[in-house]
């Protein structure tokens, strides 16, 4: 099959808008997807300067998301000294899975020559993922613990390293899981935190989102998040990034694997039904987080670490101490 753009061999069809594409054309329309929703997102303001840059963080885990995120951003802003990357790693203590990943973010960062900087489980909370597992006091899924500590690890180190924007490889199929998962709970307030942490234009430094979070939050961004997640591996293994392919061995989460496989399903006989879902579910975000903006849930500071939280406590600081109790 030949590629709509041109006469050369197709490596990929997108059912949901028709196109052949060759290896030349589809990689070109992959970072168009990520520099449009740059743009779109505003994540690079008007008055950012060579004397006062933008620093943005990247949560580069060595998968295939993180990675080609990396590369495109690298690649198109390598010669702008308005913005400076940063990458940074995390090792949860998964024996035999995160230490390759962990070498996979050497080799590329070592190849792009940027900074990359490695924190783990171990040195920050005391405790190593393999561990929790084998404990789990809260009888919970491995991801729901990973989810928090990685968030927690992410902010804290965006805010360390002076981040004006802290970005995530999430991708397409990722945030139409989420919405599906969101909007089947029923959790109205969740689709208003998302959508106020990662959805919706930025008004230069500040976030246009935020309702009354502290003044060091760092805004969040997902510039992938318009590319499907077969697109982002195809892009990989096109480009031969050093990108960790091997699933996490302790990925349990029941739930998104349900509502994945019926993603699959539905965009599978209706090409295009990802980009639908995104489409309402933003605007449903945007009207429900306008709802909450009044300020109703007043956000604290943990009173163990600081870190922002609705109650006493934060999640972070609460499993932790349940882990410790075991």
């Amino acid at each position: 099959m030949e590629c709509d753009k041109c006469s050369g061999e197709a490596v990929m069809h997108a059912a949901y808008s028709g196109l052949h594409m060759c290896e030349e054309h589809f990689c070109a329309s992959v970072e168009k997807r990520v520099l449009s929703r740059i743009r779109e997102d505003n994540l690079l303001p008007n008055d950012a300067t060579v004397e006062d840059p933008e620093t943005w963080v990247v949560g580069l885990s060595g998968g295939k998301d993180s990675v080609v995120l990396t590369q495109i951003l690298d690649e198109t802003f390598t010669q702008d000294p308005r913005v400076e990357l940063i990458a940074l790693s995390i090792h949860e203590g998964i024996e035999g899975y995160r230490d390759k990943s962990i070498e996979a973010c050497e080799e590329l960062t070592e190849t792009l020559d940027i900074r990359h900087e490695t924190v783990s489980y171990a040195e920050e909370f005391g405790i190593e993922m393999d561990d929790v597992v084998e404990d789990d006091p809260h009888n919970m899924a491995a991801c729901a613990y990973c989810g928090v500590f990685r968030r927690d690890i992410l902010s804290q180190y965006a805010e360390e390293f002076d981040a004006d924007k802290l970005l995530t490889g999430h991708n397409l199929d990722d945030e139409a899981e989420t919405a599906l998962m969101n909007f089947f709970e029923g959790n109205i307030r969740k689709m208003s935190q998302q959508f106020d942490s990662s959805i919706g234009p930025f008004d230069g430094a500040d976030s246009s989102q935020t309702r009354d979070e502290p003044e060091e939050f760092i805004p969040r961004a997902k510039p992938l998040r318009d590319v499907p997640e077969k697109e982002v591996a195809l892009y990989a293994h096109l480009r031969d990034l050093p990108a960790h392919m091997t699933e996490c061995p302790h990925a349990d989460e029941a739930f998104r694997g349900e509502v994945q496989e019926l993603l699959y399903e539905l965009e599978e006989n209706h090409p295009g039904t990802r980009h639908s879902i995104m489409a309402g579910y933003e605007e449903l975000a945007g009207l429900a987080s306008a709802a909450y903006r009044d300020g109703s849930e007043d956000i604290d500071e943990c009173e163990n670490c600081g870190s922002p939280t609705t109650g006493e406590f934060c999640r972070k600081c609460d499993l932790l101490e349940t882990l410790e109790a075991v």
